[in-house]
């Protein structure tokens, strides 16, 4: 990911809370840019802009119309982006990390909380997925304390009821759920949405 929208300048980095924010399939980072906006004061927003080719937008991994992938290609990605994350880890200060996902992005949030369940403090899915694959179920670790938010519309056409219902069951089974519905907002970020995120993460990433 040689792209990434920050919310902050380097200098303002240390000490803080980062969220990596992960934005979906056929998008880029500017769709999550306005979440910068309800950041609370002590969390530093990240949002990289996806390696595989859209048609010239981006994304993570081919997706088909059934949200099916392959689990090579999706642990490759997932690879990548610790790649990218790891470094900016390893040279700053920040006191935690997070994760935040939109539709696609939402995916590979919770894949990267899969493949390292001890690595991330709270995480935020919107309007998205998790991927239902038997070998990504081998991975399943989480204890079932990692906060998590998740919103969406319940008449979001994007996502397969199949894909809402498995998520549903993972996201309870290894995870402590905050779920909201928002109606009318479609497959899309909302103003609610955001105020929830914002209240979100101050509640799971306050100062200690």
């Amino acid at each position: 990911m040689e792209t990434a929208a920050w919310s902050r300048p380097a200098g303002e980095r240390a000490g803080t809370d980062l969220l990596v924010m992960i934005h979906g399939y056929g998008s880029s980072e500017e769709k999550l840019l306005p979440l910068f906006e309800v950041l609370p004061a002590n969390v530093t927003g990240v949002a990289p802009r996806g390696h595989f080719d859209v048609g010239g937008r981006h994304g993570w991994f081919l997706l088909d119309p059934f949200l099916t992938s392959d689990f090579a290609e999706v642990v490759s990605s997932a690879n990548r982006v610790f790649g990218w994350l790891d470094p900016i880890l390893a040279a700053g200060s920040f006191r935690s990390v997070s994760l935040l996902g939109f539709s696609q992005g939402m995916a590979m949030a919770t894949t990267l909380l899969r493949l390292r369940p001890a690595a991330f403090r709270a995480a935020v899915g919107l309007s998205g997925f998790v991927l239902d694959h038997e070998l990504l179920a081998l991975t399943d670790e989480l204890d079932g304390s990692l906060p998590f938010f998740w919103g969406r519309d319940v008449r979001d056409a994007f996502i397969q009821s199949d894909a809402i219902d498995y998520s549903d069951q993972w996201l309870r089974d290894h995870t402590a759920l905050t779920a909201r519905t928002y109606p009318g907002m479609g497959h899309n970020i909302g103003a609610e949405e955001m105020r929830d995120v914002g209240i979100f993460l101050r509640l799971y990433l306050q100062p200690s």
